[in-house]
C-alpha cells in the first residue's frame, strides 16, 4: 500500500488508503446488497494498481505549480506526483511546467477571465508509448507555440502530437469546441484487444488499458458469438467491444448517439479493415423502436451512469435475443434495470465485477440475461 499525502484534501481516491484486497471486499459487499439473490463474484483487480489512468488532466496557478482541483472547488492542489498517473505522464508534465516558466507563458486567472492556459491535458497510448499533448488555451494565438513544441518534443520523444485547444467559456468546461494542431497529427494510436485506434483530444476511450481489455474479453466469452450472429452493440462509444468480436460473426451493428464517437466508430473500423460492422449516428432508444422487428442473435449494451430506458429494455427483450450482455459502469441503475428485464422474463443469475477504477468508490459490472422460461 503507497501513500497519498493529499488525498483527504483532492478527495479522488476515496479507498487508497486501504489495503487493495480490502478495497475489492468492500466493493464486492457493496454490490451484493443491490443483488441479494445474485451471486456477485468477486471483483477482477489488477496486480499493481498504480499509474493506471490513460488519461490525465491538470491546472496550473499563477506559481506555476500543477495539480488537481480540491474536491468541489477551484483551489488547486499542487502535486509532485499522482500515485495513478504513469512516470511518462509526469515527465512530461515537469517539462512543460519548466518550459511555461521558462517563457513566461501567462496562466488563465478564473475570476480576472485573463492568461493564456487553462488546463493541459495528456493522453496516452499505453501499448505503443506515445503521447498526446492538449493545451488548452483562452486565446486563439499561442505565441511561441513554434519553439514551445519543438522543446517539448526534443525533451519528450514520446510525444507524438501537440494540439492546442481553445476555450473562451467562462466556465468549469474543460474542452473547447474548435482546436488547431501545433505538432504531429493532432491524435496518437494505441491497440486494444489486438486492434488499432486513433485517440485525438475529445476521442472516448477507456481510461484503464488493462482492465478493458479483460472487460472486453469476458462480456465476448460470456456471449459466446457464433459465426452467423447478428450482434447489435447499443451505445456503443467508439465501437470497442463490436469491433473486438467482429471477426468471430457475420455482422455487428453500432449504435451511437455522440457524432464524435461516431465518427471516430466509422475511421477506426476502417483502419482495421472491418467491412462487416456498421455504425448508425442514433438515440438507442429510438433505434431500437424504428427496428423492432430486426433479427437480432445478441445485444451488447454499455450505458451510460443514467442507465437505459423502459422502452429500450421493452423493445430488446421483445427481440428474442439469445441473450443480452449488459456493461454497467454504475451498478445502482443497473440494478434497477434489471428488475424491468425481469418482467420481460430476461435475468441473470451471476454478476461479475471489474475493478476499472482501483482506489476509488466505482467498480465496473457486467451480466448476461437469458431468457427464463417458467
Amino acid at each position: 500500500m503507497m501513500n497519498c499525502p493529499i488525498f483527504k484534501q483532492c478527495g479522488s481516491c476515496q479507498y487508497i488508503d486501504m489495503d487493495y484486497q480490502s478495497q475489492l471486499q468492500l466493493k464486492q459487499q457493496q454490490i451484493q446488497k443491490l443483488y441479494p439473490k445474485k451471486y456477485v463474484h468477486f471483483p477482477i483487480g489488477m496486480d499493481n494498481p498504480y499509474a493506471y489512468r490513460n488519461k490525465v488532466i491538470v491546472a496550473f496557478n499563477q506559481k506555476y505549480e500543477y495539480g488537481l482541483y480540491e474536491e468541489n472547488t477551484h483551489h488547486i492542489i499542487a502535486i509532485q506526483k499522482c500515485l495513478l498517473h504513469d512516470e511518462e505522464t509526469h515527465r512530461v508534465l515537469k517539462t512543460i511546467q519548466l518550459l511555461f516558466r521558462k517563457y513566461h507563458i501567462s496562466i488563465y486567472d478564473r475570476k480576472k477571465n485573463r492568461g493564456l492556459i487553462r488546463h493541459v491535458l495528456i493522453r496516452r497510448a499505453v501499448s505503443t508509448h506515445q503521447t498526446l499533448v492538449v493545451l488548452v488555451c483562452n486565446d486563439k494565438i499561442f505565441k511561441g507555440s513554434k519553439n514551445f513544441c519543438q522543446k517539448l518534443v526534443n525533451e519528450c520523444p514520446s510525444v507524438k502530437s501537440i494540439v492546442m485547444n481553445i476555450n473562451l467559456r467562462n466556465t468549469s468546461i474543460v474542452l473547447g469546441n474548435k482546436e488547431q494542431i501545433l505538432y504531429g497529427k493532432g491524435f496518437i494510436v494505441d491497440e486494444l484487444c489486438g486492434l488499432t485506434y486513433k485517440i485525438s483530444a475529445s476521442s472516448f476511450y477507456q481510461i484503464n488499458h488493462e482492465q478493458c481489455e479483460k472487460l472486453y474479453h469476458k462480456a465476448i466469452a460470456l456471449m459466446n458469438p457464433k459465426k452467423n450472429d447478428i450482434i447489435l452493440d447499443t451505445y456503443c462509444g467508439i465501437g470497442t467491444i463490436g469491433m473486438s468480436l467482429a471477426h468471430q460473426v457475420q455482422k455487428v451493428i453500432g449504435v451511437e448517439l455522440n457524432r464524435q464517437a461516431y465518427k471516430d466508430a466509422i475511421n477506426n473500423a476502417k483502419m482495421n479493415f472491418l467491412n462487416n460492422i456498421q455504425f448508425v449516428n442514433d438515440d438507442a432508444t429510438k433505434f431500437m423502436q424504428n427496428h423492432l422487428y430486426d433479427k437480432v442473435d445478441a445485444i451488447i449494451m454499455d450505458p451510460p451512469r443514467s442507465g437505459s430506458t423502459p422502452e429500450f429494455i421493452k423493445i430488446a427483450c421483445s427481440m428474442n435475443p439469445r441473450c443480452i450482455v449488459y456493461i454497467s459502469c454504475n451498478p445502482e441503475t443497473q440494478a434497477n434495470d434489471l428488475k424491468i428485464f425481469q418482467q420481460y422474463h430476461y435475468d441473470t443469475k451471476e454478476v461479475y465485477l471489474y475493478d476499472m477504477f482501483p482506489h476509488t468508490q466505482h467498480i465496473e459490472s457486467i451480466v448476461m440475461l437469458t431468457k427464463v422460461h417458467n
